[in-house]
C-alpha cells in the first residue's frame, strides 16, 4: 500500500494522506540551523546542537502521536477552525498534500473552500526557518478569516528544559515589538543569544504565554485563543513562553493573501548581551527579518536552495534504465547522506538529540557517503573528529557538536573506533588527491599542546589494534566493537549484582573477529596511503601486520563454513556452530571477505553462501541466527532484545551493505544487487503499510524473520546505512571508484544488464562514463576508452583541466 508517490522531476516525495503509518519527516537546514518537520508540521528546531541550543520544544513518544510540538498554523472561519496539515486540529479536510523536497517541505490543506499552503525551509547562510503562507479563497463568496501561528519555545538546553521545572517555570521571558515576538529567556544571564518569531504584516493580536493561548487544560488540537477566535495579547512571565500571531484578512472569491513568517536565532557579541532595562539588541534580528520583507524574497531564497541541491546532486548521476534505482542513487540516498553528515545520530524522531552528540565511528563512516559532494567540509569534519582522539590511538566514542569536546560520560574503549578514522581519511584523499591533510597539526583530546600531524593520528589508530591483541592474536573488543550491544567483557563481583563491561585494562580478553576483518581491509588501505606519501618503511610494516592478522583469522576465526564473530571473555567462540544460539553473525563475513580473507581457497564464497542460507530474508539479511531466546550474560545487551529486533536477529541495514560489497569483491554482481534491492527504500514503497517508515530514506533496522512484525522498520534517517549503501551501489556494484591515481572502473553487476551511464565529477573534471556489457558478465573490464583513446587497465588518468571527458568501459 502506498501513501504517496515520488515526483522525481521536482526531487520530492508527495504524501497524499496525513495519516501515514508513522510520521514521515524531512530535515531543513544544511549549515548551522536545523529543523525536523513531519508531514503534519510536527517537529522542532535547533542551532548547531540539538541538546545545548534547542529553539523549540518537543515531547517525544507523545500521545497522540506527533503532537509533541511543532510549528502550527490555524485558520479561523466564522467559528470553524482547522490546520492546513490536518494536525493538530485534526478537522476533516477537503484535500491534503505534503511535499518533502530537498531541504524544504510544503504542506497544503483545504477546508470550507479555503486553501492554505505553507512552505517551510531554511535558506542558505541563514540561521532560521522561513515559512511562506499562502491563503486562498476558492469559494464563491467573500470570507473574513483569521490566521493564528503557534510555536513553543524550548528553554535552550533540551535536557534541562525537560526536567528542571522548579527553576524553568520562573525564568521564561519574552519581548514583543510590532509583529515580532522575541524569546530572551536567560539572555541577561550569560548566554548572549535569543530567538524570535516574526511575520511581515501587522497583527491583530498575539500570545506569548502558552497557558493563555491554549488554556490550562487545553491542547494543541483546540487552543483556547483559536476556539474563541481572539488572541489574549499575553506577555509571558515565567512558566512556558510561546509565540503566536493573529492576522485578520478579508478575501474576495479567488483572492489570495501571502505572508512570510520567520523563526530565527541570533548570537550577539558578549558586550551586547544585556542593555538597560533588559532590552535585547535587536539589530541582527531586524536585519534577518528585512531579508524576507516580501514573499518574492522568500521565493528567491527557495529557488537558490533548490539550485544548490541540484548542484550537490549533480556530482554523481546514474542513467540505468531502472526508475527506482535512478531515484535512489541520484536523489534520496545522496540527500540522506548529507543529512547524516550534518547530524550524525543525534536528532531524529528516534533520537532525542539529548543523549547523543556526534559519534566518532558514525561521523567517520558518514564521510564515505558525502565526500564527493562537499570535500572541503569533509576535510573540516575529519580534523574535528581526529581532534577528539586520545594519545594511545583510542577515541572518545562521541562528542558534542557545539563544544567539539569528547563525551566523558560515555568515554572510549570501543576498539573499532580508531580504524574508522583511517577509512575516512583514505576516502577523502582518494576523492580529492589532497595529501596535505596528513600534515595538519591535530590535537589529542582537543589539547593543542600535544598536537601532532594527522598522519601520526592514523599511525596510532593502526597501532591501537596491534597493541591490544588477545590470546589468539585477534583484536581485543574492549567495551564493544561496531555492535554496541555485543558486550563480551561481562562480569559480576557478587551474586545478584548487575553485570558490567570492562576493557583489557581490567584483564578482560574478549576478542573481535570483526575488528580483525576491518583491520585486514582498512589496514591494507593505510599501507597504500603510506606508499603514496613515500613512507615505504611504514607501508611495509603495515602490510606485514595485515598479513599476520589475515593468517590469524584463517586459523582461529574460521568455523568451517563461515567466520566466527568473536571470542568471549572466557575464551568461548561467539558466532559458531558450537553455539546454542547466535551461530552465525553477519559482520565478520562482510569485512573478512572485503579484507581478502579466504579469497584464494574458496572460503570467502562459502562464508557468503552461508549468509544467504542462514541470514537471508525477503526484506534483507538478519544480523545473527538463530535469534537469542534467553538472556546470555556473557553476551550482554544483544540478548536482551526480543527475537527479531535490533541487534538480536533484526535486519540491521547498515551491515547489509558490507555483504553487498563482499559479494562484489568476489564478482557476484547478481547477488550484490539482489541484496541492494531488498532494503533500498524506493524498492519498498509498495509495502509501506508493513515497512511503516518513510519510503524515501533508509532506516537503521527492520524487524527480522523471528519477529511478529517482520519487515517493520525503525530508526529512519540517521544511520550509517545511508553512506554504506551509497558506497555499495556507486563504488562496488556500479564500480565507479575514486582511487589514489584516478577514477577506477570496476563494476560487479547483474549479468542481465546491458550497461548504464554515470556522470561523475572528480577532482574538478567531469567524466561521462558509459559501461557496456555485451557479453553479459558480472565482473571484469576488457577495454577502457577515454576521449576516444584506449587506455591500459581500468583506471582513468587524471587531466585536471576542468573539462568534460567521455569514457567507454566494455566489460568482458
Amino acid at each position: 500500500m502506498k501513501f504517496g508517490y515520488f515526483d522525481d522531476v521536482n526531487k520530492e516525495y508527495v504524501i497524499t494522506t496525513p495519516t501515514t503509518p508513522y510520521p514521515w519527516i524531512n530535515y531543513l537546514g544544511s549549515q548551522e540551523f536545523f529543523s525536523l518537520i513531519s508531514n503534519t508540521a510536527g517537529g522542532y528546531s535547533f542551532y548547531k546542537d540539538a541538546k545545548l541550543r534547542r529553539i523549540t520544544r518537543f515531547r517525544y513518544n507523545n500521545v497522540p502521536l506527533d503532537l509533541g510540538g511543532g510549528r502550527y498554523y490555524y485558520l479561523y472561519d466564522e467559528g470553524d477552525f482547522w490546520s492546513p496539515g490536518w494536525a493538530p486540529a485534526k478537522k476533516e479536510l477537503q484535500s491534503y498534500e505534503c511535499r518533502h523536497g530537498m531541504g524544504y517541505t510544503t504542506i497544503k490543506g483545504k477546508r470550507n473552500d479555503v486553501s492554505t499552503e505553507v512552505t517551510f525551509f531554511v535558506p542558505l547562510n541563514f540561521n532560521g526557518e522561513v515559512h511562506k503562507v499562502v491563503v486562498k479563497n476558492e469559494s464563491d463568496k467573500a470570507k473574513t478569516l483569521k490566521l493564528f501561528s503557534f510555536l513553543e519555545w524550548c528553554l535552550w538546553n533540551a535536557d534541562d528544559d525537560d526536567r528542571n521545572f522548579q527553576r524553568n517555570f520562573s525564568t521564561g521571558e519574552v519581548e514583543i515589538k510590532g509583529s515580532v515576538i522575541y524569546h530572551k529567556t536567560e539572555y541577561k544571564e550569560r548566554r548572549n543569544h535569543y530567538a524570535f518569531f516574526s511575520v511581515n504584516a501587522p497583527i491583530a493580536g498575539f500570545d506569548s504565554d502558552r497557558e493563555s493561548f491554549i488554556g490550562t487544560y487545553g491542547g494543541f488540537d483546540a487552543p483556547k485563543a483559536v476556539v474563541a477566535g481572539q488572541s489574549n495579547n499575553s506577555v509571558a512571565d515565567g512558566w512556558s513562553p510561546c509565540a503566536s500571531h493573529c492576522l485578520e484578512m478579508e478575501l474576495q472569491p479567488g483572492e489570495t493573501k501571502e505572508y512570510v513568517f520567520i523563526l530565527g536565532y541570533v548570537e550577539n557579541p558578549v558586550e551586547d548581551k544585556w542593555e538597560s532595562k533588559g532590552v535585547i539588541n535587536k539589530t541582527k534580528a531586524e536585519a534577518m527579518i528585512a531579508q524576507f520583507a516580501t514573499t518574492a524574497d522568500a521565493d528567491k531564497a527557495l529557488a537558490e536552495l533548490k539550485a544548490d541541491w541540484d548542484r550537490l546532486l549533480s556530482k554523481y548521476i546514474l542513467e540505468s534504465g531502472e526508475e527506482k534505482l535512478n531515484r535512489q542513487v541520484n536523489i534520496w540516498n545522496q540527500y540522506q547522506c548529507m543529512v547524516t553528515f550534518n547530524l550524525s545520530r543525534s536528532a531524529s524522531y528516534f533520537e532525542s538529540g539529548v543523549g547523543r552528540g556526534m559519534g566518532f565511528r558514525d561521523s567517520n563512516q558518514d564521510i564515505l557517503g558525502f565526500v564527493h559532494q562537499i570535500p572541503d567540509r569533509a576535510r573540516e569534519r575529519i580534523i574535528d573528529i581526529a581532534s577528539t582522539q586520545l594519545q594511545d590511538g583510542g577515541a572518545y566514542h562521541q562528542y558534542q557538536p557545539l563544544t567539539k569536546r569528547g563525551n566523558d560520560a560515555i568515554g572510549g574503549n570501543f576498539n573499532d573506533d580508531p580504524l574508522w578514522l583511517i577509512l575516512a581519511v583514505v576516502a577523502y584523499v582518494k576523492e580529492t588527491g589532497d595529501y596535505s591533510i596528513l600534515d595538519v597539526m591535530t590535537p589529542f583530546d582537543n589539547d593543542m599542546s600535544v598536537a601532532t600531524p594527522l598522519k601520526d593520528h592514523l599511525k596510532r589508530s593502526f597501532d591501537h589494534v596491534i597493541n591490544n591483541l588477545g590470546p589468539h592474536g585477534l583484536p581485543l573488543i574492549g567495551r564493544a566493537d561496531w555492535n554496541d550491544c555485543l558486550n563480551l567483557n561481562c562480569f559480576s563481583t557478587e551474586p545478584g549484582e548487575s553485570f558490567q563491561t570492562t576493557t583489557s585494562k581490567d584483564g578482560r580478553v574478549a576478542e573481535s573477529v570483526m575488528i580483525a576483518g576491518m583491520f585486514t581491509y582498512i589496514g591494507g588501505l593505510y599501507a597504500r596511503l603510506m606508499e603514496k606519501v613515500g613512507d615505504m618503511d611504514e607501508a611495509k610494516r603495515a602490510d606485514s601486520e595485515v598479513d599476520k592478522m589475515r593468517e590469524v583469522i584463517m586459523k582461529d576465526g574460521w568455523d568451517g563454513k563461515w567466520f566466527i564473530r568473536a571470542y568471549d571473555d572466557f575464551g568461548k567462540k561467539v558466532g559458531s556452530e558450537e553455539c546454542e544460539e547466535g551461530k552465525i553473525f553477519i559482520e565478520s563475513q562482510g569485512f573478512c571477505v572485503m579484507g581478502g580473507c579466504g579469497i584464494e581457497d574458496g572460503k570467502a564464497i562459502e562464508a557468503l553462501d552461508s549468509v544467504e542460507e542462514r541470514l537471508g530474508t525477503k526484506y534483507g539479511l538478519v544480523l545473527n541466527n538463530p535469534a537469542f531466546t534467553r538472556y546470555v550474560v556473557e553476551y550482554g545487551e544483544i540478548s536482551t532484545y526480543p527475537a527479531g529486533y535490533k541487534e538480536n536477529a533484526g535486519i540491521f541495514c547498515h551491515n547489509n551493505a558490507w555483504i553487498m560489497c563482499a559479494e562484489a569483491c568476489v564478482g557476484r554482481g547478481d547477488k550484490a544487487y539482489d541484496y541492494y534491492t531488498r532494503i533500498a527504500p524506493a524498492f519498498l514503497e509498495d509495502i509501506s503499510e508493513i515497512h511503516r517508515l518513510e519510503p524515501y530514506v533508509y532506516p537503521q533496522m527492520a524487524a527480522g524473520k523471528d519477529a511478529r512484525r517482520f519487515g517493520e522498520a525503525k530508526n529512519s534517517w540517521l544511520t550509517g546505512t545511508a553512506s554504506w549503501n551509497f558506497v555499495a551501489i556507486s563504488q562496488f556494484i556500479l564500480g565507479i571508484q575514486p582511487d589514489f591515481d584516478g577514477l577506477k572502473i570496476d563494476p560487479a553487476i547483474p549479468k542481465a544488464w546491458d550497461g548504464y551511464k554515470v556522470t561523475r565529477e572528480f577532482r574538478g573534471d567531469i567524466f561521462e562514463v558509459e559501461v557496456k556489457n555485451p557479453n553479459h558478465v558480472s565482473k571484469g573490464v576488457s577495454s577502457l576508452v577515454v576521449d576516444g583513446k584506449e587506455v591500459a587497465g581500468n583506471v582513468i588518468p587524471m587531466f585536471n583541466d576542468g573539462k568534460r571527458h567521455t569514457v567507454v568501459a566494455t566489460m568482458g
